[in-house]
C-alpha cells in the first residue's frame, strides 16, 4: 500500500478530514487498516503446523509493532505528522491488552512474532481474559489491585462465530473462539485463538480484584492466575486451564481434519509445544478425544506423544504444578481414568516412584506427564538445562535422554529494538545496514567501530537522549521527577524472592549509610523498580512497601536525595518497559544462582546499550561467555555452591546476620525508627524477620560481593564514560545471539519440523 493510497484509505474510514480526526478516530480506522492489510499475508498451509499452547501472551500495543512489520509505520508517522499529530499520542490511545505478566508471556508473544516472521505455520492458544493479572496501585505506600478492565468496543481480538462444547464439573459450556491476527516482518501472518465464555459478568467483581470464585460461568476468565491461597482459587485455575486446553484441542483437530488428516497421522499435521505446565491437560483431553474418534487407547498415546513438546520453565518445585486428584475427580472427572491409565504405563516402564504421575499423597504431577508423554523436554538456557539434567529432572533424564535438549531464550527485535529504540536502530542502519532486522547476527558488524570515538560519542547522547525522553514519560506518569545525568540501574521484573529484589533494598540502605558517614557514590544514581506481587504473595508485598518507604525516607533527605532517588514504577506493563529499557544504564539481572530459567530482560537491556550486573544465573552465563567477562559485572554464588547449600541445609541466614556488621545494620535499619515514621510496622517487621531468620532465596552470602561489583560498575561509568559506550557497543554486537528468530529456527530443526 503505497502512502498516497493509505492516506485516502485513511481519510475514507474516518469520514472527515485527518486534521480534524480525534486519536480514537485514527485509531479505529488504522486498526481496521492493519486488519484488512495482515489478512492479505495469511498462506496456505502444507504439513506441520504449530499451536503453542500457554496460559500467558504478553503482547503489548500492537499498533505501532504492526504497521512495523506490515512496512507502514513510516508512512503513518509521516502522515500523521502532515495533519499536526504523533505516534505518541495515538499510541496512548490505545489500550495495552491485560494477557500476560511476565516473561513466560513476552516470551509466547516474542515467538509468535518470529514464527510469523520467518514465514512458518504456527499459531498461539490461550485464553481471553477480561481483566489480566490486575492493575497495581501504590498509594500509601502498599501494593493495591484492581481490576485491569482493556476490552473496550475498539481491540484487537476479533470475535468468530466458532464455538466448542467443554465440560466442566458436569455442566457443558460453550467456548467462544476470538483470534487476533500475528504480522511478520516482511513475512505471513499467523494467529493467537483465544478462548472465552459468553456469559462473563465483569459485575461480580467486589471491592479490589475479589470476586465468587464458585460462579464459574461468570468468573471463569475474569483474571490470569486467580488467588489460589484457598481451595476455591485452586479449583478455579484447573477450570481456567481445562477450558483453554479443551477448546484448543478441538480446534486442533477440526484445521487438521479440514486439511487432510484422518487423525492417525494427527503428527504430520500438528506440532504443539506446551509452554509451562499450565497446558498439560492437553495430553489426557487429546487422547480422550482421539478415542471418541475411535482410534485405541495405545496408538492414541503415541500418537499424541509424537505431537507434544514440553517447555519447562522453571526449577522452582512450587512452580511445579501439582493438583490434588479430589480436584481433577471434581472438575474434570472425564480426564482422571485416562490420567491413571498413563500412571499405570509409566509404573510399567520404572520402578522409580519419583518419576510417577500420581504420588502417594494421591497428587497428580503435571510435569511428570509431560515429559513422559512428549517427545521432547527442552530448558532454556544452557545452564537451566544442565541443571535440569544433573539434578532436578535427572530420573526422568536417565530415562530419556534422547528427549532432553536446550533452547535458550530469545526475544523479537522488531519490538525491542526498531519499536521501542528508533534512534538506536536508525544509528545501527546507518553504520552496517539495514539487515540485522531480519538476520540479527549481523549486529557482529558493530564490532568495528567499538574503537571509533565519533560513533561512542553519538552512541552516548543517544542513551541520553532516551534517559531524558523516560524522564519526560515518568513525570507525566507518575509526577516523579529524575537526573537524566544520575546513572540509571533498573530492575524490572516479577516481584519473587529468587529475583532478590530485596539484596538491591539492602544494597540501597548500605548506601544511605555510607552516604551519612562521608563516603559518597563516584556518580547520582536512580534506581529504578518495576514489578508486580502475586496479590496473596505476603512477602513480596512487603519487599514494595520497604522500597517505596525508603524512597520517601530519601526523598526527604537532602543529603541522600542528592546522589540516590528510587523509583518504583506503577503497574509496570510492556508500554513501561518500552520506555525503560532504552534509558537504562546499568541491567540489574540478581536472582539467585540456579533458580532463574533464562531471563529475557537482560536481554532487552543488553540490545539497548546496558551493561548487566548479574549473576551466573540462566541466560547470563551466556551473555558473559558472548561478551567477555570485561564488559558484564558478575558477582555472587555460583550455581554449583546454592545447589550445595540447599543440598546439605548448612545455610543459618542468622549466622550471617549476626557476623557481618554491614549486613546486620542494613537489615536492622528496615525496623528502624526513620523506617516505621513512615512505614507500616506489620510489613517491615515481618521482613527484617524474614531476611535474617531464613533468607531462602540466600541473599545475604551474596551481599557484599553485590556490594562491590555495584559500586565498581557506578565507578567505571563515572570515571571514563567513553570506555563505558565502547562496552555497550560490544554488548550490542553480541546481541545477536539472543534473537528468538536463532530460537525458533532451532525449535523448528530440532523439533517441530514445520513446513514453510
Amino acid at each position: 500500500m503505497t502512502k498516497c493510497e493509505l492516506k485516502k484509505k485513511l481519510t475514507e474510514l474516518c469520514q472527515k478530514e485527518l486534521t480534524d480526526c480525534t486519536y480514537e478516530d485514527l485509531y479505529i480506522a488504522l486498526l481496521q487498516i492493519v486488519n484488512d492489510e495482515s489478512a492479505q499475508h495469511i498462506q496456505p498451509v502444507n504439513g506441520r503446523k504449530l499451536y503453542y499452547i500457554s496460559a500467558e501472551f504478553l503482547i503489548g500495543k500492537l499498533l505501532s509493532n504492526n504497521l512495523i512489520n506490515l512496512g507502514l509505520y513510516d508512512d503513518v508517522k509521516e502522515i500523521l505528522e502532515e495533519n499536526g499529530k504523533t505516534m505518541g499520542g495515538l499510541e496512548e490511545t490505545e489500550p495495552e491488552p491485560s494477557l500476560g505478566n511476565g516473561g513466560l508471556g513476552r516470551l509466547a508473544a516474542c515467538f509468535l512474532d518470529s514464527l510469523a516472521t520467518l514465514n512458518l505455520p504456527g499459531d498461539g492458544i490461550g485464553l481471553r481474559y477480561h481483566c489480566g493479572l490486575f492493575h497495581q496501585n501504590l498509594k500509601g505506600g502498599l501494593q493495591s489491585e484492581s481490576p485491569d478492565f482493556w476490552l473496550g468496543s475498539h481491540n484487537w481480538a476479533q470475535k468468530t462465530e466458532k464455538t466448542y462444547p467443554v465440560s466442566l464439573a458436569g455442566k457443558e459450556y460453550e467456548a467462544r473462539l476470538y483470534q487476533i491476527a500475528v504480522t511478520g516482518y516482511n513475512g505471513r501472518t499467523n494467529q493467537l485463538n483465544l478462548f472465552d465464555l459468553d456469559t462473563i459478568d465483569d459485575s461480580i467483581i467486589a471491592e479490589g480484584i475479589s470476586f465468587d470464585k464458585t460462579d464459574i460461568a461468570k468468573n471463569l476468565t475474569l483474571f490470569l492466575y486467580p488467588d489460589d491461597s484457598d481451595d476455591a482459587g485452586r479449583m478455579l485455575r484447573i477450570y481456567q486451564q481445562y477450558l483453554m486446553i479443551s477448546a484448543g484441542a478441538q480446534f486442533i483437530l477440526e484445521e487438521c481434519m479440514e486439511r487432510g488428516s484422518n487423525l492417525h497421522d494427527l503428527a504430520d499435521y500438528a506440532a504443539i509445544q506446551i509452554n509451562d505446565t499450565h497446558p498439560s491437560m492437553v495430553i489426557p483431553e487429546l487422547i480422550r478425544l482421539l478415542e471418541e474418534k475411535g482410534i485405541e487407547f495405545k496408538e492414541a498415546v503415541a500418537i499424541v506423544t509424537d505431537v507434544c513438546a514440553y517447555t519447562n520453565h522453571t526449577i522452582l518445585a512450587e512452580a511445579l504444578e501439582k493438583w490434588p486428584e479430589t480436584y481433577l475427580e471434581t472438575v474434570v472427572p472425564q480426564l482422571v481414568p485416562i490420567i491413571k491409565k498413563l500412571d499405570t504405563i509409566v509404573q510399567e516402564r520404572t520402578d522409580d516412584k519419583s518419576v510417577a504421575i500420581i504420588d502417594e499423597y494421591q497428587q497428580v504431577h503435571m510435569a511428570n506427564m509431560d515429559i513422559h508423554f512428549s517427545h521432547s523436554t527442552n530448558g532454556v538456557a544452557a545452564l537451566h538445562t544442565e541443571i535440569l539434567k544433573n539434578s532436578e529432572l535427572n530420573h526422568f533424564y536417565n530415562l530419556y535422554p534422547e528427549k532432553f535438549n536446550n533452547k535458550t531464550n530469545g526475544i523479537t527485535f522488531r519490538r525491542w529494538l526498531i519499536k521501542c529504540n528508533p534512534e538506536l536502530t536508525a544509528f545501527i542502519e546507518n553504520l552496517i545496514g539495514p539487515g540485522f532486522k531480519q538476520d540479527a547476527s549481523e549486529l557482529e558488524k558493530l564490532a568495528r567501530f567499538v574503537d571509533d570515538e565519533k560513533v561512542l560519542r553519538e552512541l552516548m547522547q543517544i542513551k541520553k537522549d532516551n534517559k531524558i525522553a523516560f524522564a519526560k514519560w515518568l513525570q507525566q506518569k507518575q509526577d516523579i521527577q529524575v537526573n537524566p545525568d544520575s546513572l540509571f540501574t533498573i530492575q524490572s521484573k516479577r516481584l519473587h524472592e529468587y529475583k532478590r529484589q530485596q539484596l538491591n533494598l539492602l544494597y540501597l540502605i548500605h548506601q544511605y549509610f555510607e552516604i551519612k558517614s562521608g563516603h559518597l557514590p563516584t556518580a547520582p544514581i536512580t534506581a529504578v523498580f518495576g514489578a508486580k506481587a502475586a496479590p496473596a504473595y505476603t512477602l513480596a508485598k512487603d519487599i514494595i512497601h520497604a522500597l517505596l518507604t525508603l524512597s520517601r525516607l530519601f526523598e526527604n533527605d537532602p543529603e541522600v536525595s542528592r546522589w540516590i532517588h528510587i523509583v518504583f514504577i506503577e503497574n509496570y506493563n510492556v508500554t513501561a518497559a518500552e520506555m525503560m529499557i532504552p534509558a537504562c544504564d546499568l541491567s540489574e539481572q540478581i536472582s539467585l544462582a540456579s533458580k532463574e530459567a533464562s531471563g529475557t530482560g537482560n536481554m532487552k537491556f543488553m540490545l539497548n546499550g546496558a551493561l548487566t550486573l548479574g549473576t551466573m544465573d540462566g541466560a547470563n552465563v551466556e551473555i558473559a561467555e558472548a561478551v567477555g567477562n570485561d564488559n558484564i559485572y558478575i558477582f555472587g554464588q555460583s550455581s554449583n555452591q546454592v545447589i550445595r547449600r540447599y543440598a546439605n541445609g548448612d545455610y543459618s541466614a542468622h549466622e550471617w546476620y549476626e557476623a557481618d556488621p554491614n549486613i546486620k545494620r542494613a537489615i536492622d535499619f528496615l525496623t528502624s525508627e526513620e523506617m516505621l515514621n513512615i512505614g507500616q510496622e506489620e510489613n517491615l517487621v515481618r521482613l527484617r524477620n524474614e531476611l535474617c531468620g531464613k533468607d531462602w532465596f540466600q541473599t545475604l552470602p551474596d551481599f557484599n560481593a553485590y556490594v562491590v561489583r555495584k559500586n565498581q560498575a557506578i565507578a567505571d561509568y563515572a570515571a571514563n564514560p567513553l570506555d563505558w559506550a565502547r562496552r555497550t557497543l560490544i554488548n550490542i554486537s553480541k546481541a545477536g545471539f539472543f534473537s528468538s528468530d536463532r530460537t525458533i529456527e532451532e525449535y523448528n530443526q530440532d523439533i517441530w519440523h514445520l513446513s514453510k
